[in-house]
């Protein structure tokens, strides 16, 4: 049995929200806002359904036609005007205020700025992340995961990708056939980061550990795609991925990015933001929201390579940055030296680091999607930074945790969102608070 609704809004997630006969709420797979569908209920809960559309009665005036036929799982609000994506993500920041941190919705409304927009809508990424399968024929295939499911869909090409690295699904799945031959390489996912700034390619094999053909690899891959660097990452396949080791079979060995007039170089294993020109924006967001003078000392937790680091002490703050992951401690002290910026690296966690920092003037915080340890808030106050500048990129846990900064003795002052991943749910957040206790 079908019913026909409505869809009233997007979910924080692929699904559009309407409601039933009977006035439940019911989250739509397939569906975007104004469209009027025929919906097949896939889970009947006492408080909501979900469903999917089999079927759209009447096209929303906001529906587009999406130019990339694969069906990963990737680009899942691609049918919605891009206009309306904006308008969406901000509501769901809004949202996650009202219902997550308990602020009135007028407060909430007031605080949440307009979506900043991403200048390509696609085109925007500088990284590939492609899963390794075979076909029927036993032949290995790069794609991505479809989501939720553990479903390997063959690519051919992403149009989410740089022009310099959109075509590599397809170059590399031929290369990689070609080397592997009849024999298993442990090749379980391949990388790929572009830069349209300094033209480097990046090709990242991760495999499990043992014998591999390096100079053929180099050899092979040199061949089907122009890069500045090929590296093996040897690590254990699995959601952590543990990295044992990183080789460089060709070229530079890491990636080069320009950010913010400043150059990156980025190792296969660290996290560098997927879209570059956006990235600077969440910078500007940070530097103007701090207020940072000559000499404040200032700490950037969850430092990644430099992202923030660098922008701050070239704005002439004493910066101490707090990384957990190898990779990115090795790259930001290589950074900082390369921008001849003096910047105190600390290699640790930063729930156990902060405390030792001392008293701070600011403070930038950019968590993983789990947002803030517990005890970090409590931890951020006792160290009393005039503002706080938190980067998110999930609106919940970022709810959360603006709860608990209000509970502190922190305000929210401003929050706003930024499109770093067009055509998804997906949203960034850069929000600062201010010290409101002495």
């Amino acid at each position: 049995m079908s019913e026909t609704i409505t869809i009233e809004r997007m979910a924080y997630g692929p699904e559009g929200i309407g409601h039933l006969e009977n006035g439940k709420t019911v989250f739509v797979e397939g569906a975007v806002t104004g469209d009027t569908v025929a919906v097949e209920l896939t889970e009947d809960k006492p408080r909501f359904a979900r469903g999917r559309a089999v079927d759209v009665l009447e096209p929303s005036p906001q529906r587009v036609a999406v130019p990339c036929p694969a069906g990963c799982g990737g680009c899942l609000w691609a049918p919605l005007a891009y206009e309306a994506q904006l308008a969406a993500k901000r509501d769901a920041v809004i949202s996650a205020l009202v219902r997550t941190a308990k602020l009135p919705a007028d407060q909430a409304e007031a605080l949440v700025a307009a979506c900043v927009p991403s200048k390509r809508q696609w085109g925007y990424r500088n990284k590939l992340e492609l899963a390794c399968g075979t076909d029927a024929a036993g032949r290995l295939v790069l794609g991505m995961r479809a989501a939720g499911t553990d479903q390997l869909v063959p690519l051919e090409s992403c149009p989410l990708a740089h022009r310099n690295i959109e075509g590599a699904p397809k170059a590399l799945r031929g290369a990689l056939r070609y080397l592997s031959g009849a024999d298993d390489l442990g090749i379980f996912r391949v990388g790929v980061r572009g830069s349209l700034r300094t033209r480097d390619v990046e090709i990242a094999l991760w495999t499990t550990p043992g014998a591999f053909p390096r100079a053929a690899a180099a050899k092979t891959l040199g061949s089907a795609l122009k890069n500045t660097s090929l590296v093996r990452v040897v690590a254990e396949p699995g959601r952590a991925r543990k990295v044992k080791k990183v080789e460089a079979l060709a070229g530079k060995g890491c990636w080069e990015e320009e950010l913010a007039e400043e150059r990156f170089l980025i190792s296969a294993p660290s996290f560098f933001q997927v879209n570059t020109a956006q990235a600077e924006k969440l910078i500007d967001l940070v530097l103007e929201g701090l207020q940072v003078e000559e000499g404040d000392y200032v700490a950037d937790l969850y430092s990644g390579a430099g992202t923030f680091s660098l922008p701050l002490a070239a704005a002439g703050a004493e910066v101490v940055a707090v990384e957990s992951a190898g990779s990115s401690v090795r790259d930001l002290r290589r950074n900082a030296e390369r921008a001849g910026v003096d910047i105190e690296v600390v290699g640790g966690d930063a729930a156990r680091e902060l405390p030792e920092l001392g008293e701070l003037d600011a403070l930038v915080v950019d968590p993983p999607r789990a947002g803030l340890a517990p005890g970090v808030v409590d931890s951020i106050a006792a160290a009393a930074p005039r503002r706080v500048a938190y980067v998110s990129c999930d609106p919940q846990t970022w709810a959360r945790d603006v709860a608990l900064f209000e509970a502190a003795g922190y305000r929210l002052v401003r929050a706003t969102p930024v499109d770093l991943f067009p055509q998804t749910y997906h949203v960034e957040v850069v929000s600062i608070f201010e010290r409101t206790t002495s």
